[in-house]
């Protein structure tokens, strides 16, 4: 159905001393018919819509079974920074957060795409410390912070942006920490050879219920192998990360892990005004959501046991949260007097150079039951 090989019910198989445990099949639509139109999204100008934007989605329970679904779902994506919450995985399931003692604060971060404020930064270094490395060691690059206001502050205090203000200094600390703890060469971690990476690509292949070895590859912003799954299959990942029961033990305690760091410490995990931040905090963690570069969101629904994974097939950011957005409130994993209260975040305005709102983003049509 997805174009790339499902992994069938099977005894385990190892990679790089991991058991990868018997999967399901990939996700399934309920019926044969032809697939549902994306979510259109649209950006409005005074009295009419100047653009369009059409989002692919799909939802689903742990089991593989779509619930909601629109535009093509089968054809490989690159997920992007909108799966590091199941990168950081490896960082738990692995030993290392226990080993070296970290909290929420750092597998929040390990799951983040931050501003590089101030707390990002500095709990980035003093983790980097904790496990005997620098940010000499993160094979990330330098990356000026995102807010204005920060690179300001940099800028006048006479110090170059580091690998430490880069977005992603807190998923490259994650693995550095699983390199540490299993012994692992540091340098090189980013390559998809490495051990690390295989370990991260495994529990992609659990998580997905796909083979990936002849997925689509390409390099991330921040130096990483980046894989190409389904938009369907992504949506099944992030339901098992709400409800891994069908996950061998150790992967359920992760995935609850995971869950309880991004609920606690959703500022660490982007940053002031940033919609996934937003969105955790106004929800208290029953929606916990991830955004990714090129358009794509990503959400693990707890109490409801079901993923979200959406695609703007234009790349645009904007409409990519403002889909997610709307699928979580078709879903009621926010509520009415939540959606009010974050109405800025979920349709947001569109201001001129002098500050005066001149249109919105938002969604055409509410998503289909």
């Amino acid at each position: 159905m997805l174009g790339l090989r499902a992994l069938a019910a099977r005894p385990p198989k190892q990679r790089n001393g991991m058991t990868q445990q018997t999967t399901l099949d990939p996700p399934r639509t309920e019926t044969a018919r032809a697939a549902p139109p994306p979510l259109v999204i649209e950006a409005t100008r005074g009295d009419m819509v100047e653009s369009r934007h059409s989002v692919s989605f799909a939802v689903s329970d742990p089991t593989g079974r779509i619930l909601l679904h629109g535009g093509d779902i089968e054809a490989p994506i690159y997920a992007r920074s909108a799966i590091k919450p199941l990168q950081a995985l490896a960082l738990v399931e692995s030993g290392a957060a226990e080993a070296f003692e970290l909290g929420d604060a750092e597998i929040a971060l390990a799951c983040a795409s931050h501003n590089a404020e101030p707390r990002h930064v500095e709990t980035v270094l003093a983790w980097l410390a904790r496990i005997g490395c620098s940010a000499a060691d993160l094979e990330c690059g330098p990356q000026m912070p995102s807010r204005e206001t920060d690179q300001i502050v940099l800028i006048r205090s006479g110090d170059k942006a580091g690998r430490e203000h880069n977005n992603c200094s807190g998923k490259h600390s994650g693995f550095l920490s699983v390199a540490r703890h299993l012994g692992h060469p540091t340098r090189g971690y980013s390559r998809y050879d490495h051990p690390v990476q295989q370990r991260v690509l495994g529990l992609l292949e659990t998580m997905t219920g796909l083979d990936l070895s002849g997925a689509p590859r390409g390099i991330d912003g921040c130096g990483i192998p980046v894989i190409g799954v389904p938009l369907g299959n992504l949506a099944l990942a992030m339901a098992r990360l709400a409800e891994p029961d069908d996950q061998p033990e150790p992967r359920q305690a992760a995935c609850a892990r995971i869950r309880r760091a991004m609920a606690a410490e959703p500022f660490l995990v982007a940053g002031s005004h940033r919609f996934c931040t937003e969105v955790m905090a106004a929800t208290a963690g029953r929606a916990l959501v991830k955004g990714g570069a090129e358009g794509v969101y990503c959400g693990s629904v707890p109490q409801q046991g079901l993923g979200i994974a959406v695609k703007a097939a234009d790349g645009a950011g904007r409409a990519a949260s403002a889909a997610m957005g709307a699928l979580l409130t078709r879903l009621e994993a926010i509520t009415g007097p939540e959606a009010e209260r974050l109405a800025a975040t979920l349709t947001p305005p569109i201001r001129n150079r002098a500050g005066l709102v001149v249109g919105r983003v938002r969604p055409a049509a509410a998503p289909p039951l």
